[in-house]
């Protein structure tokens, strides 16, 4: 793959500050180390958060959370964070959470997940639906869904495992999400070598995210593969063109569609995974994470400015 022509100089500056802190072999580290790395190269990253935003960390029924505000919020945003499901947590995002508050007025809990491989699928999953539900008995808000990454392969699954009963999601919001890892969808093949996220990363995240065989057929740690994509909220997916996930949120919004669903699928072109974190520095991705907050936003308005 051209990525000499497909990433602008900003975004390849972006890149090679990320690899200072975090080295294109992290997976062949110790998990212990790899997450020193991570947490060190979001520290480094870390934009502060803007005048106004107040933020406090909660439990929310066992699950740790972080709650930010400013004024009187009347929606709440639950936010998963990326990681591959065993990096990050509450301080690896929490510029991103609270941008997310200055942009749209809306509360934000973000949630701190057990992660893997201490603690095996669906212990994240279960730690995010009970988040949920304590956001929606404390504030009592129409709630909209959030996530990058791993963190967007969560909130899909939420969406599915709530789907038919009585609750107040009007709708989500997915960031470069992981909802198959299809090794046969074209993306996988194209970016299989992308920069800052490949099929190799890929398959290690998954292996370490389950205590025996990857289940098959089982949405919820693969939202792509369920048979039923009726009932859904309202959905917007923004994938990054040079990234092998990109086609998941392409595949993710066309089955939502064709069961008659409201589903928007935004691809940013010349973009690789991780690309929040280059929002002030790269305006392909300020851009990006403007169309983003924008998103949940109307979402938490019931509006759909995508027909």
């Amino acid at each position: 793959m051209a990525y000499d022509r497909l990433i602008d100089a900003e975004t390849w500056a972006f890149i090679r500050r990320t690899s200072e802190s975090y080295p294109e072999d992290a997976t062949g580290l110790s998990i212990a180390a790899q997450r020193q790395v991570y947490d060190a190269m979001c520290r480094a990253f870390h934009a502060g958060r803007p005048k106004g935003v107040q933020a406090v960390d909660r439990d929310a029924n066992g699950v740790p959370v972080r709650l930010y505000w400013a004024g009187q919020p009347t929606r709440t945003v639950v936010y998963a964070h990326g990681g591959g499901f065993v990096l990050g947590g509450l301080d690896s995002h929490d510029d991103v959470c609270a941008e997310i508050c200055a942009s749209t007025g809306y509360r934000v809990v973000a949630v701190d997940y057990r992660l893997c491989p201490e603690h095996h699928h669906p212990v994240q999953l279960d730690d995010c639906l009970t988040a949920v539900g304590w956001a929606e008995t404390e504030f009592g808000d129409p709630i909209v869904l959030a996530g990058d990454s791993a963190g967007g392969n969560l909130m899909a699954a939420v969406t599915h495992r709530l789907r038919g009963q009585r609750r107040e999601i009007w709708g989500q919001v997915l960031i470069y999400p992981l909802l198959s890892a299809r090794p046969e969808a074209p993306s996988y093949r194209e970016h299989a070598e992308a920069p800052m996220l490949s099929t190799a990363d890929v398959a290690f995240y998954q292996s370490v995210r389950f205590d025996g065989p990857v289940p098959a057929g089982d949405s919820t740690w693969a939202p792509l593969s369920d048979s039923d994509f009726s009932g859904l909220p309202p959905t917007v997916a923004v994938t990054a063109d040079c990234d092998p996930l990109r086609d998941d949120g392409r595949d993710y919004c066309a089955a939502i569609a064709a069961a008659g669903g409201r589903a928007a699928w935004i691809n940013e072109e010349g973009l690789v995974h991780g690309y929040l974190r280059a929002r002030s520095s790269v305006t392909r991705a300020a851009d990006s994470f403007e169309r983003i907050t924008l998103a949940i936003e109307a979402l938490g308005q019931g509006l759909w400015p995508y027909d």
